[in-house]
């Protein structure tokens, strides 16, 4: 529970023992009176778990254990062995038609240990030039093997 729910459980408290106005606790807690009727008959039947959202904890989102199993049971076999997650969550959607993220299979074969991150290396983009003595000053070059005077003289 966090202290944002304790601070609405006090308030609804309060208004449940006659203390406060469920219009006071209303404005303390910025939401309608209504609202606040509703809460305290859950918090006649539940308790203190009136407070807390009926889905905490839950995810609509998850797969389901049985999936990640299967999916590291696929991944386990020698044919995937050397796989990273991007190729092998490629392989899944085509050959065994599971779509899985390519994140969420990082994450299952990190934690199997049927792959680990390897940290990427930095690679100096440009190098910087030691600085001149004074501005605009700067040695120009022509490294060029041209014949600039066309044979009538030099090489320059």
């Amino acid at each position: 529970m966090t202290q944002t729910d304790r601070d609405r459980l006090v308030a609804l408290k309060k208004a449940q023992d006659k203390k406060m106005t469920q219009r006071q606790a209303a404005q303390e807690l910025k939401i309608s009176e209504r609202q606040v009727r509703r809460l305290l008959r859950k918090l006649r039947s539940k308790g203190d778990q009136a407070v807390l959202h009926g889905l905490r904890g839950r995810s609509n989102r998850r797969i389901q254990k049985q999936a990640q199993q299967k999916t590291m049971e696929i991944l386990s076999r020698e044919v995937y062995r050397g796989f990273g997650p991007t190729l092998a969550s490629e392989y899944l959607e085509k050959k065994h038609e599971m779509v899985v993220s390519k994140e969420t299979v990082r994450k299952w074969m990190s934690q199997a240990g049927l792959w680990r991150p390897r940290k990427q290396k930095v690679v100096e983009v440009h190098v910087w030039r030691q600085r001149r003595e004074r501005f605009g000053e700067m040695v120009q070059w022509d490294t060029s093997t041209h014949q600039w005077l066309e044979g009538r003289g030099e090489t320059l």
